[in-house]
């Protein structure tokens, strides 16, 4: 039995689609883990840093893409897809938000 080239190329395509929402969500924890330890630094050395809020932020996106990331890989092509989209929108919504706006 043989697989289409089609099925192939949906297929790293999907593949892609999961290894690149993986390497966003990984980023997206050690960010929010990067924003903690400075937070705790500014504040046991009494200057200015990320506000509560900019943590908290952080951590409910990295939580969310997380969560988002495993259910889109436990499930087909459409959903690794779809978590793929939201994983984007997460990131670019979060850098958009609090690092560049």
């Amino acid at each position: 039995m043989t697989v289409s080239s089609t099925a192939r190329t949906e297929s790293r395509l999907v593949s892609l689609a999961r290894g690149v929402s993986g390497m966003l969500v990984g980023g997206l924890v050690v960010l929010a883990l990067v924003v903690i330890g400075v937070a705790v630094l500014a504040t046991r050395r009494a200057v200015d840093g990320p506000g509560p809020s900019m943590v908290v932020i952080h951590v409910v996106v990295a939580i969310t893409a997380v969560v988002v990331q495993v259910l889109g890989d436990r499930g087909g092509p459409r959903r690794a897809v779809g978590a793929f989209a939201v994983v984007v929108a997460l990131s670019a919504a979060l850098l958009w938000t609090q690092w560049w706006a």
